[in-house]
């Protein structure tokens, strides 16, 4: 596996997942001093390489980055790419989320579907990557339920989870169908973990 890897994400809900789906592997916490990174890209890979080089550049370590998209089929793939910022630059999650039950207000049930797609990427000093990607598949609920998690959690039910929402899951639960789990716990594998 030859780390250490540095973690590009400064949100703690995030690095809590990773560290317990990377298990075994050396993972640095992203440097308090390095800036956040602009994520401008079209699509997560984009946005997951722009983290990554960014901290690869700012440490000379090697770095794991992510980025990842709520797609809902009846907003024609939105928020998308655009999901941490979908009520604006400096939107907190209670804002996003609330902007999207507006936008899928009077939306019934059938067409509800969406999924969240994960991309996770490592990169190293010599511009070499390994990129894996987790989707998983659900359904946009009408309101908030559950404590746990962050982002988008307390809304989207997955279709495997008996309709509970990502927020009513244990983080042990949540990993095991998640498409960050997936894309991580691939990544795992691509590092011979």
């Amino acid at each position: 596996m030859s780390g250490p890897f540095v973690l590009a994400t400064a949100n703690p809900g995030k690095v809590i997942e990773i560290r317990a789906l990377l298990d075994g592997v050396d993972l640095v916490a992203r440097p308090a001093g390095v800036p956040d990174v602009v994520e401008d890209g079209e699509t997560l890979l984009d946005n997951a390489r722009l983290k990554a080089v960014a901290l690869v550049e700012a440490t000379g370590l090697a770095a794991i980055a992510d980025d990842t998209g709520l797609e809902v089929d009846a907003l024609d793939g939105a928020p998308g790419v655009r999901s941490a910022r979908y009520a604006g630059e400096q939107a907190s999650f209670d804002d996003n989320v609330t902007k999207l039950l507006a936008a899928m207000a009077g939306v019934p049930g059938p067409e509800r579907t969406a999924r969240f797609r994960t991309v996770a990427l490592l990169r190293r000093p010599d511009g070499s990557e390994m990129v894996a990607e987790g989707v998983v598949e659900g359904v946009i609920s009408t309101e908030r339920t559950g404590e746990g998690g962050f982002g988008y959690d307390p809304v989207f039910r997955p279709l495997e989870c008996g309709g509970r929402s990502f927020a009513e899951l244990a983080l042990d639960e949540k990993n095991a169908v998640s498409h960050r789990g997936r894309a991580f716990r691939e990544l795992h594998r691509l590092l011979g973990g």
